[in-house]
């Protein structure tokens, strides 16, 4: 009898333990532990090294001529467009010959030169698409005030040429295939001269380089108006001797490149410049500048828009 109450409380223990597995799940023996904080990034992720360009922020490359650069013209004008239009202008200042030639490589979005025949050939080309008359100045012949070829007053500029030549006095030319420099050949091939020797220098330089090289060597040499008159401000020795000639006319134009040049040509941006610079309140501005310096404007304004709202007579 004992023996059977033994298997039978073996047999319940056995199956109160079958229960008790199957029941509550059992608690771990260490409660697991706490994270002391959060984990923190290994490092703040790099800023960017420049601020992003604006959404829609556009940039105009205008290739232009050393005189719009150096008469200060460009620096007073262009912030107007920038500003109004939200562009920003990549400013390339060569000669108009370099200028036509960037063009020609559609490198460049719009030109601003004055050179007309070239600049008509440029267009028959089909190198541009669109050109508009801008403004006016003229060309002065500029010397020392000691005048050693003698040509102070003198109204016909071959003849003041000439005058220089027979003097072999020393004579700085921009040597630069820009528009000065085509209209100083031209001169020298009507006075029927081809001017050689020591005496002729040929200097490869811009306009505002040249002026300070004849004032250096107390030379003549050829310039528009404005960056003669720009860099008096400055401080030269230079004299306007010989001026007034027709063919000291100096007029500009400004073209929109052929967008077939390039994939990165910006016709309609080129376009909105060149609407923006014939206007008449862009012309009105070119109209004042240099006249708080020298009671008379640098360049003469002549857009076809401007001619329009002020007809002669």
């Amino acid at each position: 009898m004992s023996k059977q109450i033994v298997a039978l409380f073996a047999v319940l223990l056995l199956m109160l333990g079958t229960l008790a597995g199957c029941g509550a799940t059992p608690e771990p023996t260490q409660a697991p532990a706490e994270p002391t904080s959060a984990p923190e990034p290994t490092a703040a992720p790099a800023e960017p090294t420049t601020a992003p360009e604006p959404a829609g922020a556009q940039n105009l490359i205008l290739a232009t001529t050393t005189s719009t650069q150096d008469s200060g013209l460009l620096d007073y004008l262009l912030p107007f467009f920038e500003e109004e239009y939200g562009v920003t202008v990549e400013v390339i200042a060569v000669g108009t010959g370099q200028a036509l030639e960037l063009g020609e490589a559609g490198d460049a979005d719009a030109l601003l030169v004055h050179a007309r025949a070239r600049e008509d050939a440029f267009m028959d080309a089909g190198h541009g698409v669109r050109r508009e008359d801008v403004m006016y100045n003229d060309f002065v012949i500029v010397g020392p005030p000691s005048d050693p070829a003698g040509i102070q007053g003198m109204k016909k500029a071959t003849r003041a040429f000439e005058e220089v030549a027979k003097a072999e006095a020393p004579f700085v030319s921009r040597g630069d295939d820009s528009g000065t420099h085509s209209k100083e050949k031209a001169i020298w091939a009507e006075a029927g001269i081809e001017p050689a020797g020591d005496w002729y220098i040929s200097a490869g330089q811009g306009m505002g380089a040249v002026l300070t090289m004849a004032d250096e060597q107390q030379a003549y040499t050829l310039s528009d108006r404005a960056t003669y008159l720009a860099r008096t401000l400055e401080g030269t020795d230079l004299v306007i001797l010989a001026e007034g000639d027709p063919i000291l006319f100096n007029p500009y134009g400004v073209m929109a490149v052929n967008p077939d040049k390039s994939s990165e040509i910006k016709i309609d941006l080129a376009n909105q410049f060149i609407d923006w610079l014939i206007s008449v309140p862009t012309q009105e501005k070119i109209g004042q500048f240099g006249v708080d310096q020298f009671g008379a404007p640098l360049f003469v304004p002549d857009s076809d828009p401007w001619r329009q709202a002020h007809p002669a007579g």
